[in-house]
């Protein structure tokens, strides 16, 4: 069993658990449930943006503790204060050490919230919404495209956009009409190894009417214009500013030098 199968084995019983504490009904009732969202979209196509949806995450699976010590509202609102496109939450307790309160913290920002973690069932999708989340991430990896359609359809009548995210040319069927971005993860699920050249390959077969958005892998700025060169509009970065002893000191830095080089360009 690969650490991507150990996880959807622990989150079918998660959410399970989950379903029997809360009721649909009673997050629909949440103040964010009814709150009109901000788009992922509109924001990645913001010249005044810089096209990173940064993210904030304590632990990982191949690396372990990343920050244990940085809180939600310090990191989101310097990310957000220094021209990030979305904010990526991780709300996997088990492996990534997030929770859903974490993406509430997060709504002190006016930027777009992404929940990532790993989306199996319906009822994630509601609870997203419920807690302050404007864009869900569906897995190619963990759902069939029937299922990706079915979730999308969900996501898209409660007023979320939707990232669908790919590793390889096979996943591309799960394109639907449905899904507003595609993300193509440099991250292999099954052994956690990572290389760009997964995004240089696979963007040139994401249909043009789909935002491309590159994950995982992005940790200098010559990457970005590598891939913005390549058509990305989105470059969803974690580690990189987490691992760092203040992430918001990092984040800065990097978005001066990554205006720096375009400035130059």
């Amino acid at each position: 069993m690969n650490i991507l199968d150990k996880i959807i084995a622990h989150k079918k019983v998660e959410v399970a658990s989950r379903k029997m504490e809360t009721s649909i009904a009673s997050l629909e009732k949440e103040y964010f449930f009814n709150k009109a969202s901000l788009s992922l979209k509109a924001f990645l196509l913001d010249p005044s943006k810089t096209g990173i949806i940064s993210e904030f995450k304590r632990k990982s699976p191949s690396k372990g503790i990343i920050n244990d010590h940085s809180s939600v509202e310090e990191v989101t609102k310097a990310y957000a204060q220094n021209g990030a496109s979305g904010l990526s939450i991780l709300t996997d307790t088990e492996f990534f050490g997030g929770q859903l309160a974490d993406l509430t913290l997060a709504t002190i920002n006016e930027v777009p919230i992404l929940r990532k973690d790993f989306m199996i069932d319906e009822f994630q999708i509601i609870e997203a919404k419920a807690f302050g989340a404007e864009v869900i991430l569906l897995i190619a990896a963990c759902l069939s495209p029937q299922e990706v359609k079915q979730m999308a359809i969900l996501a898209k009548s409660i007023g979320l956009e939707v990232l669908l995210e790919i590793h390889n040319e096979q996943e591309l069927e799960h394109i639907c009409d449905e899904v507003d971005l595609v993300g193509v993860n440099n991250r292999n699920l099954k052994n956690f190894e990572v290389s760009i050249d997964i995004s240089l390959q696979l963007i040139q077969l994401i249909p043009s009417t789909k935002l491309a958005i590159a994950e995982s892998g992005i940790n200098n700025v010559n990457t970005i214009v590598t891939l913005q060169e390549a058509g990305f509009k989105g470059f969803l970065i974690g580690e990189h500013f987490m691992k760092e002893p203040s992430p918001s000191i990092a984040f800065a830095d990097f978005v001066t030098q990554l205006k720096a080089k375009q400035y130059a360009g």
